[in-house]
C-alpha cells in the first residue's frame, strides 16, 4: 500500500449489511425455518409414499433439497449472528456501506463498487466483498491512496494496483 494508513480494521467473523440486506436475510431465515421446511417434510412424506427409498428419484431429490435448505438456514444465521448494520455515511476512508470509486490496474475510467458482504444486492452497484483481496486493500484508506493486492491467476499470483477516487455515502 502506498501512501495511506488503516484507520479501519473489521473483525474477519463481522458481516457488514444493510438494514435492508439485513431484513431481507432475516426474512428468508425465517421463511427457510418455517413454511419451506414444512415443504419439504411434506414432500419427503408424499416421496416415502411411493415405495422403495432406495430407488425413489422423488426422495432423493427431496432430501437433497432438504440438505440444501439446511446448509442455507445454518448460513444465514450466521450471517444475522454476525452482522454490523452500516449506514453507508460518507466518510474520508473506505468502510463497509459506502460506494467507492476506483481506478484499478490503471484504467482510464473509475469503477463504482459498494463496499460491504456479498449477500448485499443492489440494483446500481456490484458489491465489493471486504473479505476479496481488493476489498480488503481499500478498507480505511482515503481518497488519492494506491493499493497493492494479490490475485490467483492462471499463471500463479499476480499483483494488480488500484487507486480510490472517490468515497461517497450509498
Amino acid at each position: 500500500m502506498f501512501g495511506a494508513t488503516r484507520q479501519y480494521a473489521p473483525s474477519m467473523d463481522e458481516v457488514h449489511l444493510s438494514r435492508d440486506a439485513f431484513e431481507r436475510l432475516k426474512t428468508e431465515a425465517e421463511w427457510r425455518s418455517g413454511e419451506r421446511r414444512d415443504e419439504i417434510s411434506q414432500w419427503i412424506e408424499r416421496a416415502r409414499e411411493h415405495g422403495d427409498i432406495r430407488e425413489n428419484a422423488d426422495y432423493d431429490a427431496a432430501k437433497n433439497e432438504q440438505g440444501h435448505n439446511e446448509a442455507r438456514v445454518r448460513h444465514l444465521e450466521h450471517l444475522l449472528r454476525n452482522a454490523v448494520i452500516v449506514e453507508g455515511t460518507a466518510d474520508d476512508v473506505v468502510a463497509p456501506g459506502v460506494v467507492v470509486s476506483l481506478l484499478v490496474g490503471g484504467d482510464d475510467e473509475p469503477i463504482e463498487y459498494l463496499v460491504g458482504s456479498i449477500e448485499e444486492r443492489h440494483d446500481t452497484y456490484d458489491v465489493l466483498s471486504v473479505s476479496s483481496p481488493l476489498g480488503q486493500a481499500i478498507l480505511g484508506v482515503a481518497v488519492g491512496a494506491e493499493v497493492t493486492y494479490e490475485i490467483a491467476s492462471r499463471s500463479g499470483t499476480r499483483t494488480m494496483t488500484a487507486e480510490v477516487v472517490e468515497i461517497r455515502a450509498l
